[in-house]
């Protein structure tokens, strides 16, 4: 018998319908927003560089004010003379030469103003002939100079973001025609004796940086060198570092890109593999080998084999394969399972139905009533195949539903002896059941109590149909390694060699001549070693025999594992 499922023309239903497949992997596209958002958050925190423009800019003064102090000091001692009062005041022209030959080695502007606020120096301008002046500017450098397209585009990316220049909270710088000491707040306070540093900004950007220094001859303050330069060094750094800061990131930028998408490939890829083929199978056919339904699940390659990579994919994968193995074991155990109880139900019908037919033409009353005795065996053992088969149809479910709780198997037992020592006691029977003392207690198990308690009574009263009314059935317990072993032996025929695995098919039946035909239906034991294997165990059957080899009874062995235990 085989069961065909009904093919479909076309899905109505839109969860019958095959799931598009996409362009973009969404999971790219969430790898490539998180690896690329955390880089440029980084770099954008990076490339403010606010605390480092000011630590170079402190440091700029730092080193003004210490070349602004041995200028001070130089033209303390060498451009000061003494007037016709006996007073010390600073020399204009000896003031000049020092100024403009220290601004050489310096590099910077330099100003010298008397202690009556008046400029009596700038490095700007040369000495002429009759006290005439030429003014100096240094030369712009050429633009001739090779710039590659990378730092023109990092260029533009700062022209844009406008990060480069942030010098709004310095004052505007200004200069007039006619310079005094008191234009410039330095130099006001370094003729108060107190060395000072000044930053102002450009009207096209950029910013002056300022020091001052007073030219103090003894005690006395004669007037003060005042230093400045523009932030060229400045930007030029910030430029530096930015310029590498972001061609780093770039380049961090395509190789984040390219791990993500190798990421994406190695997680998105494989799942998606794993989701069409279990699409495949909910559908029930597949495009490769043209079959549907249960010989689809039973394909071995009908879930990829990603076992080998060796990570949770892989694992997806083998547990992906192995349910998909135990869906078809369990789709051909329904359809053995639907076969044979077609099978078994058919043969008390057919009874049934030959009985019924024959009552109809038999006139004796003795025949017609042994005709109606065998129509209610025929019923009474329909009745219990469909309760046996009833029971082992709900068996999975009940396990799957009912809670699992730890079980001392020797205090089971011996209330199984318990109980039937009772019914032996009410027949005026000795006991038919005797359990091994002394009992082994403390060995637990978990799992479920009233259907191991099931099993245990089937192997006793199965071993009680074979065994002499004048011989017990042996009920004893022990612990095997990490495990609890169960053994029911009986003193009956015996199990045929060839039969020992077969006893445990369903609808199997090797029962005692004497027994009424029909009483069992041939479930009980296949149903226990469904239980037993439930419960993670094992059970089997065994012959027991003398010391010449003779066959003197049955043994049934069961063995579960100790809870904790795998």
């Amino acid at each position: 018998m085989s069961v065909t499922l009904p093919e479909r023309d076309a899905p109505s239903d839109p969860d019958d319908m095959m799931r598009p497949s996409r362009a973009v992997s969404p999971l790219l596209l969430r790898i490539l927003a998180v690896n690329v958002m955390a880089l440029a958050i980084l770099v954008g925190g990076i490339l403010y560089l606010g605390n480092y423009q000011e630590r170079i800019i402190a440091t700029e003064l730092d080193a003004m004010l210490s070349q602004a102090r041995i200028v001070a000091s130089a033209v303390a001692e060498n451009a000061v003379v003494i007037d016709n009062n006996d007073q010390s005041i600073l020399s204009p022209l000896l003031a000049r030469m020092m100024v403009r030959r220290l601004a050489e080695t310096t590099g910077s502007r330099m100003r010298l103003f008397s202690a009556s606020e008046t400029l009596l120096a700038d490095s700007r301008y040369l000495l002429a002939g009759r006290g005439g002046k030429i003014e100096v500017e240094d030369l712009p450098t050429s633009g001739d100079e090779p710039v590659s397209w990378g730092a023109r585009a990092i260029a533009a990316v700062f022209d844009v973001i406008d990060i480069i220049h942030e010098h709004r909270a310095y004052p505007p710088y200004g200069e007039q025609v006619l310079q005094r000491a008191s234009h410039y707040n330095v130099t006001t306070r370094a003729l108060h004796g107190e060395k000072s540093t000044q930053v102002w900004s450009l009207p096209h950007g950029g910013l002056i940086l300022a020091v001052a220094e007073p030219v103090a001859h003894g005690r006395r303050v004669l007037g003060a060198v005042m230093m400045s330069r523009t932030d060229a060094s400045v930007d030029k750094a910030i430029y530096a570092v930015r310029i590498n800061i972001l061609q780093i990131f770039f380049i961090t930028l395509g190789i984040t890109i390219l791990l993500s998408l190798y990421l994406a490939r190695a997680i998105a890829r494989p799942i998606r593999q794993l989701a069409q083929a279990a699409e495949v199978l909910r559908r029930g056919q597949t495009s490769q080998t043209g079959i549907s339904g249960i010989a689809n699940l039973l394909h071995e390659d009908a879930i990829p084999d990603m076992t080998a990579r060796r990570d949770e994919i892989g694992d997806l994968s083998g547990a992906l394969r192995d349910l998909t193995a135990a869906l078809a074991r369990r789709v051909g155990d329904i359809e053995n399972f639907a076969a044979d109880v077609a099978h078994e139900i058919k043969n008390p019908l057919t009874s049934l139905r030959s009985a019924v037919e024959t009552v109809e033409r038999v006139q004796e009353p003795a025949a017609q009533k042994k005709l109606m005795l065998i129509i209610r065996d025929d019923v009474d053992r329909m009745t219990r195949l469909i309760t046996d088969i009833s029971s082992a149809s709900r068996l999975d479910a009940e396990l799957g539903r009912a809670e699992w709780e730890p079980i001392d198997i020797g205090v089971k037992l011996a209330r199984l002896e318990d109980y039937y020592r009772s019914n032996s006691a009410l027949e005026g029977q000795p006991p038919r059941v005797v359990l091994a003392h002394p009992v082994v207690r403390g060995l637990r198990v978990r799992g479920v109590k009233g259907r191991l308690v099931q099993v245990f009574q089937n192997l006793l009263d199965n071993a009680l149909s074979f065994s002499p009314p004048d011989e017990p059935v042996r009920l004893s317990i022990a612990r095997v390694g990490a495990r609890i072993q169960i053994t029911v032996e009986d003193s009956g025929p015996g199990i045929p060699e060839n039969k020992r695995e077969a006893i445990f098919d369903r609808f199997y039946s090797e029962r005692p001549k004497s027994e009424k035909f029909g009483t069992h239906s041939g479930l009980g034991l296949s149903i226990s070693k469904q239980i037993i294997e439930a419960h993670r165990g094992r059970i089997w059957a065994e012959n027991r025999k003398d010391a010449a080899g003779n066959v003197i009874g049955a043994k049934f062995v069961v063995q579960l594992p100790m809870m904790g235990e795998n």
